[in-house]
């Protein structure tokens, strides 16, 4: 927890108030036992009658003003740790967006989000319960020793006798189940990871009638877990009894060796009854401090997730130039090569080309030849592992990443819409688009026809993913949405394959006609797609085979010309 500290220090005046109440209220909490002998010793034994109802008086508002000091201490308690719980997500999320796609592909969704939400949860639950319990339990116990050596030193041994037995039982707990705690994690993020695949995949597990078999690993997955947190149940349960039974047997000792010291005048029965309130006292705050131990552990192991999220640096440097979209050269790849994290061959080896200002770039090749792999570094998803990328006359890397990506509008191989209307899923480009800017977008990217049918037109409401469209549509929307803040260079990753050969050609015509200053590169599996391409790259295994015109590869590229000829056929 201590790499977390940093986020308590907004609630400085909750973090020492809450405890300072808790510690007013444990204070009252120990006066109690003493008022209490004095009833027995003086109202009780002399039978005055009005001395006992000043004494219980005295109790009763004992007992208001701890609640009052108790319910203080819980509003703090609760202002500052839902305020660092806010600040600690917030912060895990801003992080997040900093990395690069190699963190986030090394971290895994289903891990990052069990992170931004269980584990900062568990971060907050123990902040919250260290406000409340830390102070006060430690204290009472402290407290209740004290006052029982006041009373009487020889029974107090027994007290020293069972502190240290208790304290080896709260360290072998607290010592096994940390570890424990940090493997449970991780299988939770195993079951939200299959939990998403399964999801997102749900038509094609319903396809291939694969229902039975996923049900039955998620099952396993989720008895694998179950064992597991039983396992460090039973470890943390174990704690309570033990505690009850150790602390029971020490009330036994001291009501067995105080009733011989009444016996011989060396103590009164007020006081052996105050000796036992502590004692209970002390039963009741060891309990406490076991199952704060627990939370506290927890907390533990998710701080430590949560902190290794946090302490994982970007790969990326940001820079600082803005683009100059005046530059007549647009693009330019010089000896790239480019491996992923991990992996231990290149994606891309030595590619080398030039694009032009107004330009189309189209690239074409085999599943897995490296054509995405391509696009996804010209906006800086990934940095090449050898070669320069220059964008209108300067390295990728120079660029302040988000001047950089605003130039350019990607159109992904997997649609993405989110839910909202259409008009706020087209307006992520530019938030101050006109509607006129939306209408044109839409027109150029053939979508304003479907999206004029529909009753409420651009203020039709898209359920999560887009799922009320069909792939087509929402293909068409992306790539709208991408032309909606007028890019200097777009990158349609295979974003038609789910159009028919006539909206294909449509809007192939509409962006040369519409868009003749704006760069384009088209990724395809079509070799008709790509015809009309300044430059067209032949990409296999990840190295460029071929690259020229499409008249000009089918005399000089044996590859590209396999390709036309088969799709021609």
């Amino acid at each position: 927890m201590q790499h977390l500290l940093r986020f308590l220090k907004p609630y400085r005046k909750e973090l020492i108030l809450g405890p300072f109440f808790k510690l007013l209220e444990a204070i009252f909490e120990l006066i109690v036992p003493v008022v209490m002998a004095k009833i027995i010793d003086n109202g009780i034994a002399n039978g005055d009658g009005a001395y006992i109802g000043k004494m219980c008086g005295l109790i009763v508002l004992l007992g208001v003003c701890g609640l009052g000091f108790a319910l203080t201490c819980q509003y703090f308690a609760a202002k500052c740790a839902f305020g660092f719980g806010t600040d600690l997500r917030s912060a895990i999320y801003r992080h997040i967006n900093t990395l690069s796609h190699t963190e986030i592909d090394r971290f895994g969704t289903s891990t990052l989000i069990n992170r931004i939400t269980a584990d900062a949860s568990g971060a907050q639950t123990a902040v919250n319960m260290f406000i409340r319990l830390a102070v006060r339990a430690p204290f009472l116990i402290i407290g209740s020793i004290v006052m029982a050596l006041l009373i009487d030193v020889k029974l107090s041994l027994i007290f020293l006798i069972i502190a240290p037995i208790v304290g080896l039982l709260l360290y072998f707990v607290m010592n096994r189940t940390i570890p424990m705690y940090g493997a449970n994690q991780k299988k939770l993020d195993s079951i939200a990871r299959r939990t998403g695949e399964n999801l997102d995949g749900m038509r094609v597990i319903r396809a291939f009638s694969r229902q039975k078999q996923e049900k039955a690993e998620f099952a396993q997955e989720c008895e694998d877990l179950e064992r597991s947190m039983l396992a460090v149940g039973k470890i943390s349960a174990v704690l309570n009894p033990l505690t009850f039974m150790i602390m029971n047997l020490g009330i036994v000792a001291v009501i067995w060796f105080g009733g011989i010291q009444i016996d011989s005048g060396s103590l009164s029965q007020g006081d052996l009854t105050a000796f036992a309130n502590y004692m209970t006292q002390i039963l009741l705050a060891m309990v406490v401090m076991a199952n704060l131990i627990v939370i506290l552990t927890k907390g533990q192991a998710s701080a430590l997730r949560v902190h290794e999220v946090l302490n994982t640096p970007t790969s990326m440097e940001n820079g600082q130039a803005q683009p100059d979209a005046q530059q007549e050269e647009a693009i330019s790849f010089s000896h790239v090569d480019f491996a992923y994290a991990g992996a231990g061959d290149n994606s891309l080896d030595d590619i080398t080309f030039t694009l032009k200002k107004g330009q189309t770039l189209g690239i074409i090749g085999g599943t897995g030849s490296g054509k995405s792999t391509l696009a996804n570094l010209i906006p800086r998803f990934y940095d090449a592992t050898k070669g320069e990328i220059r964008v209108f006359g300067k390295p990728v890397q120079d660029y302040d990443m988000h001047s950089l990506r605003r130039m350019i509008g990607v159109v992904p191989q997997k649609a993405v819409l989110f839910t909202g209307t259409i008009a706020e899923n087209l307006r992520w480009a530019d938030e101050n688009a006109s509607d006129a800017q939306l209408q044109r977008a839409m027109e150029i990217a053939q979508a304003a026809d479907f999206v004029g049918k529909t009753q409420y037109g651009m203020q039709t409401h898209l359920v999560q993913g887009g799922r009320n469209l069909s792939g087509g549509q929402k293909q068409r929307l992306t790539i709208a949405r991408a032309l909606a803040g007028n890019p200097e260079i777009l990158i349609l990753d295979d974003s038609m394959s789910a159009l028919d050969y006539a909206t294909d050609l449509a809007l192939r015509t509409a962006l040369r006609e519409k868009c003749s200053s704006m760069t384009t590169i088209m990724i395809s599996q079509r070799a008709t797609s790509l015809m009309g391409a300044d430059l067209i790259l032949v990409m296999d295994d990840g190295r460029c085979v071929g690259q020229g015109t499409h008249a000009q590869l089918l005399e000089t590229c044996e590859e590209y010309r396999e390709i036309y000829d088969s799709q021609m056929q």
